[in-house]
């Protein structure tokens, strides 16, 4: 088949998660003997549409405005005009060249009306991979109103994106059960998991450790999005209460609306054993990972919807033991526990957070085994080849 993936973010210009997830889902396709195109906004670049490789993988980069670490109001303008963007960009591209399949990617809700027209341009299907429940995360933590006109704004590009999809997949049981609740008609919903490749870990260079001075510590490493969906205080508070250990570190790498409040409280509470770090390459970012011993994650507790961060994945695939805090319902809970891949704990429930963080740092053989728990799981049931077979078993239905 002939390909076309849509997403908002991805390489080389990211440095996000999400975009490593669709580059080794693109790979992965072309592995498997299908034409792969991606399709992805540049902002202010000065080509209408240019086209590169990367691994063997054609990308069709089209302008578009600032959607990324922007005020909310431009990011919004600017999502909203994505489809119509692309569209303008690409149209004698996508006139001259057809597609089998269009697989996209939300966030970002607004690829809906694109996605529309280019089915019934090439008279073909697309599968949605649904991973953010965007307005009502936002409603869930009290950051907007349903009685909001901007509410409305964003259910209105929700539904053409949910309506253009010939599949969508969520990201858990869970996710499933809350549309099923919310009275939507599910026929076109299933459970399609967060995924990642597996591949074989490089020996640890050290030299991060080395630069940051921590060769003699454990690191508590946490990459990614500091954001209000992440709720960082509780990983700040993890950090006031090993204040004491000289053998305990904690290392925030990323940017977010939340980067703030984590050097705020590291001031006001000196947390000598506290590093924070801005984004870095997606290179730098496994080095990272693969060098230090635990992964750290969280969730905010007020969420409805059961998120999967996609950065849990990489901690399974460099073998390193989960410790993080979800909301109340969320089945990640269960499935990293069941595994004895590392301890999750609901959020909010800081006492248990210490408890499991303890028996992490006071066992080098538990973190190990949790490790390698993590990354069997990985392979049992996140591989990008599970992902694919079953993305394209619904795109040829």
């Amino acid at each position: 088949m002939k390909l076309l993936l849509i997403v908002d973010d991805y390489l080389p210009h990211s440095i996000k998660v999400a975009a490593n997830m669709m580059h080794e889902l693109a790979i992965q396709l072309q592995s498997m003997g299908h034409e792969t195109w991606v399709l992805t906004p540049v902002p202010l670049q000065n080509e209408k549409l240019t086209i590169m490789k990367l691994d063997d993988v054609n990308i069709l980069y089209f302008r578009s405005g600032e959607i990324k670490n922007t005020g909310k109001i431009k990011r919004a303008i600017n999502e909203t005009m994505l489809s119509w963007q692309a569209w303008k960009s690409g149209k004698d591209f996508f006139k001259k060249n057809s597609f089998d399949g269009i697989i996209y990617y939300s966030p970002s809700i607004f690829w809906g009306g694109l996605v529309g027209k280019l089915c019934s341009l090439w008279q073909c299907k697309s599968y949605l991979i649904l991973r953010d429940i965007f307005p009502q995360w936002t409603v869930d933590n009290g950051l907007m109103s349903k009685k909001s006109p901007i509410y409305w704004y964003f259910r209105f590009f929700e539904s053409i994106n949910y309506r253009n999809a010939t599949k969508i997949g969520v990201m858990s049981p869970s996710n499933l059960d809350f549309f099923r609740k919310q009275g939507k008609k599910t026929h076109k919903f299933e459970v399609l998991f967060n995924w990642a490749a597996v591949s074989q870990i490089q020996a640890k260079a050290k030299q991060h450790r080395k630069k940051l001075q921590l060769e003699s510590k454990i690191v508590l490493f946490y990459g990614g999005n500091i954001g209000h969906a992440q709720k960082m205080i509780y990983l700040v508070n993890l950090a006031k209460q090993f204040k004491e250990n000289p053998k305990v570190h904690f290392l925030f790498v990323g940017k977010g609306d939340e980067v703030d409040l984590v050097l705020t409280e590291k001031e006001k509470h000196n947390l000598h054993n506290l590093t924070y770090l801005p984004s870095v390459d997606q290179n730098t970012y496994f080095e990272m990972l693969n060098e230090f011993d635990i992964g750290l994650f969280s969730l905010h507790p007020d969420h409805k919807t059961h998120n999967f961060p996609g950065k849990i994945l990489g901690y399974m695939a460099y073998e390193k033991p989960i410790l993080g805090c979800v909301n109340k319902g969320n089945d990640l809970k269960e499935i990293v526990n069941n595994a004895k891949a590392g301890f999750v704990v609901t959020s909010g429930n800081e006492e248990e957070l210490f408890k499991a963080a303890t028996i992490l740092l006071e066992s080098e053989e538990t973190r190990r085994t949790m490790g390698q728990n993590g990354r069997n799981l990985l392979i049992k049931q996140f591989s990008v080849q599970s992902a694919c077979k079953q993305i394209i078993s619904k795109l040829v239905a």
